[in-house]
């Protein structure tokens, strides 16, 4: 660590930059270059320590799991919008992050601060996971809301769940919130309800086994969605005429047929 400067008005824990040199988190940027994966980094940048090549590889998929979801969802459309009307690709791809919020992305930290609650009644009650699930679920039923994270309006059965929870498994992350996210599932079943984990509880639980606070998941989803931003943003620009009426719903596709990755690699 550098000598602190006592004159300076705050400090930072996060990034080192001085003439010729950068340290995130202590490591030397140059070697972290090509030595760890871009998921490692983000754990990195975020949580201060370097996690395994298999949290890593967790990591990575969480992020390439919410890298785009189609023209409709309303970061796709703030940016397409904004793009239409010849603004610059931050201010198109700013539109679209600033629609990410409770109700867009924030189901990942809301499913994770519900299944905290579970968690933590199971634990100071010493109620059986089946109990403690049951009673949460009543309580946020009572309070008006909903619990986060299951269902989809799209997905009858969400194809990136059971992978993120297979390499989850492969990393040894298996906590307490995921086996309250199956319970809370199996609780629906039971009822007669068809939601299923989706997408978004399946990261709110991997990242609170993880330990990551829920204020900063939202910021995952985020990094996740602005590749894609910008591809959609450079598609309106390109393919489309300026100002276009944009209908949130009536488009079609037309990229590449259905392919497989084995075949590259």
């Amino acid at each position: 660590m550098s000598d602190s400067n006592t004159t300076n008005a705050w400090t930072t824990a996060i990034t080192e930059a001085v003439p010729n040199y950068v340290r995130v988190r202590g490591y030397d940027i140059a070697e972290l270059m090509g030595n760890v994966s871009f998921g490692q980094a983000v754990y990195l940048i975020l949580r201060g320590e370097l996690p395994s090549q298999a949290v890593g590889k967790l990591m990575e998929a969480m992020l390439v799991a919410s890298i785009d979801h189609g023209a409709t969802p309303p970061s796709a459309l703030a940016a397409r919008t904004v793009a239409s009307t010849g603004a610059a690709l931050s201010a198109s791809v700013a539109a679209g992050i600033s629609s990410i919020n409770e109700f867009h992305g924030g189901a990942i930290e809301k499913c994770a601060r519900q299944l905290a609650m579970i968690v933590k009644r199971c634990h100071d009650s010493n109620e059986s996971l089946d109990l403690a699930t049951k009673v949460v679920l009543e309580e946020i039923k009572a309070s008006g809301q909903r619990m986060s994270g299951f269902g989809h309006r799209i997905h009858t059965n969400d194809p990136r769940t059971k992978r993120l929870f297979d390499l989850a498994d492969q990393a040894g992350v298996n906590g307490a919130h995921i086996k309250a996210a199956t319970q809370v599932e199996q609780a629906f079943e039971a009822a007669g309800k068809s939601l299923p984990i989706n997408v978004d509880g399946a990261m709110g639980a991997i990242l609170a086994d993880l330990g990551f606070d829920p204020s900063m998941m939202n910021g995952l989803f985020m990094i996740a969605r602005v590749p894609g931003l910008v591809a959609h943003v450079h598609e309106e620009k390109t393919r489309q005429k300026p100002m276009r009426r944009i209908d949130p719903i009536n488009h079609s596709y037309d990229g590449p047929a259905a392919r497989s990755v084995a075949d590259k690699i």
